[in-house]
């Protein structure tokens, strides 16, 4: 017989009861942390999101143009050889070959020729233009090229040489290339006073002078340049000072004394002193 204070065994019921409420009951989690020491291999990926907005661009590129931070737009270089040449130094302004024709009268042939060393350097060396003189046509020609730098040259080398087909000379013309505001006036007699045989003749006789005197103190004072071409007068030289030449002539013209225009022309000389 068992004593009394020893362990006595529970039923097989209870027993399993015991068992099943043991593995129900949920293990103690561990508070201690783990520290990892070494580097964890991480998962191969077939594409980040990086690389495929970086293609992304890529594609965009090749399909887009290229603009600067500026806002300018990339464009290829040149493939023309004339633009594009590394020995060209100047810039080209003037694409497109631009020719202009000068006629000259037949009056003006001649001293054309005797000129000739002094009229072309100015349109070759200065505006930089091609330049020839056609005896068959009689006229002048003239044409830019890819040394042209500015885009007035070839209404500068057709101003200079109508000016010296009008008669004046060559120093004075070569003015209108170097001074941006001279200009040329022309008019007639008849525009003025409706004059003819003797009274036309005398009337040109006024404004040249005896021996030309009147025609260089209008000259003079003034700063200008008169042309006497039969019954037209051409005037070349600033705005203003055309104006007070214009007036001398046309008092002149009106019958007045040439007194009282020298007189005119010192009044007109001291005022234009006083201002400058």
């Amino acid at each position: 017989m068992p004593a009394p204070t020893a362990l006595q065994r529970a039923p097989e019921t209870l027993a399993e009861e015991f068992i099943t409420d043991q593995e129900m009951q949920p293990e103690p989690r561990s508070t201690e942390i783990e520290i990892v020491t070494e580097p964890q291999a991480q998962p191969p990926q077939s594409l980040q999101p990086d690389d495929s907005i970086q293609q992304q661009q890529q594609d965009d590129d090749d399909t887009t143009m290229q603009i600067d931070p500026e806002g300018c737009p990339h464009f290829s270089p040149s493939t023309d050889p004339i633009l594009s040449s590394p020995t060209q130094t100047t810039p080209t302004l003037a694409t497109k070959i631009h020719s202009r024709k000068v006629p000259i009268p037949p009056h003006r042939l001649t001293p054309l020729k005797n000129a000739w060393p002094k009229i072309y350097p100015p349109l070759v060396e200065h505006l930089k233009l091609q330049v020839r003189m056609n005896i068959k046509s009689k006229a002048v020609e003239m044409r830019t090229s890819r040394y042209t730098t500015s885009t007035d040259s070839l209404q500068k080398g057709e101003d200079f040489l109508r000016a010296f087909t009008l008669g004046f000379d060559v120093d004075d013309a070569i003015a209108l290339l170097r001074l941006d505001d001279l200009y040329i006036e022309t008019f007639e007699i008849k525009d003025v006073k409706t004059l003819s045989g003797e009274h036309l003749g005398r009337a040109i006789g006024r404004i040249a002078g005896k021996d030309g005197k009147t025609k260089f103190a209008i000259e003079n004072t003034s700063k200008t340049r008169v042309v006497l071409a039969d019954s037209k007068i051409h005037i070349l030289g600033g705005f203003q000072n055309i104006r007070i030449a214009r007036e001398a002539v046309v008092s002149l013209i009106l019958g007045a004394p040439p007194g009282k225009v020298y007189g005119n022309l010192r009044t007109v000389a001291g005022r234009m002193k006083e201002r400058f």
